[in-house]
């Protein structure tokens, strides 16, 4: 999941320099994710319609039962930047952003993306989200469980309202984040390349949601279909290459730039794509062979073992190329922007290229 970065949830400022809310360390909210908005009319947009997706996640997730309401608004009020509502709202500005449906269509995609990350950290066994005890810790796995599956029912309802098309596709993006994570889960099988089948996790799990995003933004804002497909095709490589560079920066980060202690995945063995790539490589000088040793053996716990192999990665072949993949997910969604029209929108949604590109150089 693309959760990189932890914005606290209500905190909202004019000064943050690109507007929204004001981060961790005093930046705005699009300018935590790159996000340029030179036109103040579109961000007073965007801007209105994320305040008023706040406010709909928090009458949607009330339950007669207050600890089910407690449950459900804990993630939500530990913040996180709110991608895809984000997305939903950018997109809508190649229509009307005013439409009815719009808000609830963002409402809807955020509610999908929470309810996995409830599922995720009973499956990853976590104990912190977003800077917060996680849901499973605080209430136990089982609770954990049925709030993820309360907000996917919440989710279903309300896209209920929005047409047959948007269940349909709510519920068919669902299945490809299920496949998703039943992939990463069960592992590439016999013959299959372990850099395909992870690219095509991240497909699953991430893109796919990001991608019916930026589609209901188009939808309901009532752009042209040429519109929406180019839309759908950038959410999707846009959520890849974020994720991808998430990845980077786990190993690259001097900071937590990423969110997590840099080596994070290292020591939880998880095999992300300079992993990956390292793994594959034939490349016979020592610094290569002792790294793939290392990485071999799983997770890294040994803090020596740890601190070695994430040098060896810094300065590896497998870096640079997995640096030149993310950069070019990055070009590939920008040139699936080409049928759109020139104008802020579209130049926001380049600017987040840009600044993918950016970060993991």
């Amino acid at each position: 999941m693309v959760e990189d970065v932890v914005i606290p949830a209500g905190e909202r400022s004019s000064a943050t320099g690109s507007g929204g809310r004001r981060g961790p360390e005093g930046t705005g909210q699009f300018g935590a994710l790159g996000l340029h908005l030179a036109d103040p009319r579109v961000e007073a947009s965007v801007l209105g319609l994320l305040e008023d997706v706040e406010g709909a996640l928090r009458a949607s997730v009330a339950s007669a039962d207050p600890l089910v309401t407690e449950a459900a608004r804990h993630l939500m009020e530990a913040g996180g930047k709110r991608f895809r509502p984000l997305l939903v709202a950018l997109s809508a500005q190649f229509g009307d952003p005013t439409r009815p449906h719009v808000v609830p269509a963002a409402v809807v995609m955020e509610l999908t993306h929470l309810a996995t990350l409830y599922h995720d950290d009973v499956m990853d066994e976590a104990v912190v989200r977003r800077g917060a005890p996680s849901a499973n810790s605080r209430w136990a796995n089982s609770v954990a469980i049925l709030v993820g599956d309360f907000l996917f029912a919440r989710a279903a309802d309300l896209a209920a309202d929005l047409g047959p098309e948007a269940v349909r596709l709510q519920a068919r993006t669902f299945a490809r984040l299920v496949h998703g994570q039943i992939a990463e889960t069960v592992g590439p099988r016999d013959g299959e390349d372990p850099v395909a089948h992870y690219l095509n996790v991240i497909a699953g799990k991430t893109g796919s949601l990001i991608a019916t995003s930026a589609r209901f933004g188009g939808m309901f804002g009532g752009a042209s279909r040429e519109h929406i497909e180019a839309l759908a095709g950038y959410g999707e490589t846009i959520g890849v290459a974020f994720q991808l560079s998430d990845d980077l920066l786990d190993i690259a980060s001097e900071s937590t730039q990423s969110g997590k202690t840099p080596g994070t995945d290292l020591r939880e063995g998880v095999p992300t794509l300079p992993v990956l790539y390292a793994l594959a490589s034939d490349d016979s000088d020592a610094a290569s062979v002792r790294l793939r040793e290392i990485l071999a053996t799983g997770p890294l716990v040994d803090d020596a073992l740890h601190a070695e192999a994430l040098g060896l990665l810094r300065e590896s072949p497998a870096l640079k190329r997995a640096r030149e993949t993310v950069r070019s997910y990055a070009e590939d969604a920008r040139n699936r922007l080409a049928p759109l029209p020139e104008g802020p929108a579209r130049r926001a949604l380049e600017s987040l290229c840009d600044y993918i590109a950016d970060r993991t150089s």
